[in-house]
């Protein structure tokens, strides 16, 4: 604790400057923003920019799924941004001589029990840092049994094992973060939501932001779309579990505060200190694959230091930035789902302005792959309307024999492939876990064409059958 003391003295004396003349501008900021927005057609999108104790600036751009005007104090979902704000309650209770991050999960939650006596190896500090060996492969957290809990989910895991030993490898792996913040409610006796509220939302003065457990409590603010050939289509989040790893709700107006806190070594707008400034280094540190406690370090394009987190819901997608070099800060949410990513893309273009370079344009290659994909669907059903046509030449020509069967199963492999495809997409995620409802979200109009090919095969089928009972061979 005394070294931990000493460090954040020197680091608060050392704290961001308030931010000089020559910053960039907020017009600057919402000509970029809007230019992206015309050229993809993303409905809705909230930023933040900050530089040292300075907000240069927050707006909301566009609309909500329920056709409110987004302004920046609309609710929306921050994703695995939450982590960062898990990170920071562990922290805080690093902070208070209530956990010690390099000693064992045991000995603070008991109730984290796997069906691998290694377990009781992993560190708090390997959960932050997702070193702890847990893996998607071992357990799945999207298309496993649901839970509605902290508690559940952590209970859910008892059949599990690691996939390496601890502190071994990083591995990223949402339940590390729901380990985490079961952790926080324990030693702290309050729930978790309670926690963020009290000891970091509070302080911070984001009076707007909160934490939900599963995808159906989010309001209606909060709900995204999927694009479909460039065209904003509401949806529901698919039903997923996220306390702890990616369930916070905020504003670009809160963002903000805590895009202050995180470059001014703990302390919010108002000048108060939700953590130490030890413990915010500590979360900034990059470790294994440069991942350090909800934060990961990467590079500029001028190659100057990054930290930055980003978060991807189906629906969804949001991104937070900190620049060390210049003290600025930038937090990105866009109403649109992982595939296009456009909060990150719109936080890229941001760090270029920044540093003085023109964005490039934007990548709108998708909606031409949607399009094609579409008129493969119509093609399919055209295809399928003319194989149900044909149906009766077909088996005039053919005896019931197993050669009919060799035939026709071909038919049905589109129809294998579409019940199989959340495993095939998990195989080309390298075991990361995602369920079928998620991969129809995430690849909507390749969802359709193999339900409609899957669809016209097996109608295709039926017809052959039926008309080779039907009519007598030649």
């Amino acid at each position: 604790m005394l070294i931990r003391t000493l460090t954040a003295m020197i680091l608060a004396a050392t704290a961001a400057p308030t931010a000089p003349a020559g910053e960039i501008a907020p017009a600057t900021i919402d000509a970029a923003v809007q230019s992206y927005r015309e050229a993809t057609g993303v409905p809705g999108v909230a930023v933040a920019v900050t530089r040292g104790r300075t907000v240069i600036h927050t707006a909301g751009y566009g609309r909500t799924a329920a056709g409110e005007a987004v302004t920046n104090r609309t609710v929306m979902a921050v994703a695995s941004v939450s982590k960062s704000m898990t990170a920071l309650t562990v922290l805080q209770l690093v902070d208070a001589g209530r956990v010690q991050l390099d000693a064992p999960v045991r000995g603070y939650l008991p109730e984290f029990t796997l069906a691998d006596e290694r377990v009781a190896q992993v560190t708090v500090r390997q959960l932050l840092n997702h070193t702890s060996g847990l893996s998607d492969r071992t357990y799945k957290p999207f298309s496993g049994p649901p839970v509605r809990n902290l508690r559940e989910a952590v209970a859910s895991m008892r059949t599990a094992r690691l996939a390496a030993d601890p502190g071994t490898r990083f591995e990223y792996h949402n339940p590390n973060y729901q380990v985490a913040a079961r952790l926080v409610e324990v030693v702290s006796g309050q729930p978790f939501d309670v926690c963020l509220r009290q000891q970091v939302f509070g302080p911070l003065g984001m009076v707007d932001s909160r934490t939900v457990n599963t995808a159906d409590e989010v309001p209606s603010s909060s709900r995204g779309h999927l694009m479909i050939a460039g065209r904003p289509v509401a949806v529901p989040e698919p039903p997923a579990f996220g306390a702890g790893s990616g369930a916070v709700l905020s504003t670009a107006h809160d963002m903000a505060a805590w895009l202050v806190s995180q470059n001014d070594h703990g302390r919010g707008p108002d000048g108060r200190s939700v953590v130490s400034a030890a413990a915010v280094a500590d979360m900034q540190r990059p470790s294994v694959d440069g991942y350090g406690l909800g934060w990961q370090s990467a590079a500029t394009g001028s190659g100057a230091p990054l930290i930055e987190h980003d978060g991807d819901m189906m629906t969804f997608t949001a991104y937070q930035a900190i620049l060390p070099a210049g003290g600025y800060g930038i937090a990105v949410m866009a109403n649109t789902g992982t595939l296009h990513r456009d909060a990150q893309a719109i936080g890229a273009r941001l760090v270029d302005l920044i540093e003085g370079r023109v964005p490039s344009r934007p990548n709108t290659s998708l909606v031409w792959i949607d399009v094609t994909i579409l008129v493969l669907v119509l093609a399919v059903a055209l295809l399928g309307a003319r194989g149900i046509r044909r149906a009766r030449g077909w088996a005039v020509n053919r005896r019931p024999d197993w050669g009919i069967a060799a035939r026709l199963l071909p038919y049905l492999l589109p129809l294998a492939l579409l019940v199989e495809l959340h495993r095939v997409v998990s195989f080309l995620y390298r075991g990361r876990d995602i369920s079928w409802l998620q991969t129809a979200y995430l690849y909507p109009t390749f969802t359709l064409l193999l339900a409609a090919t899957s669809a016209a095969g097996i109608a295709v089928i039926a017809s052959r059958l039926t008309m080779l009972v039907r009519t007598p061979p030649r």
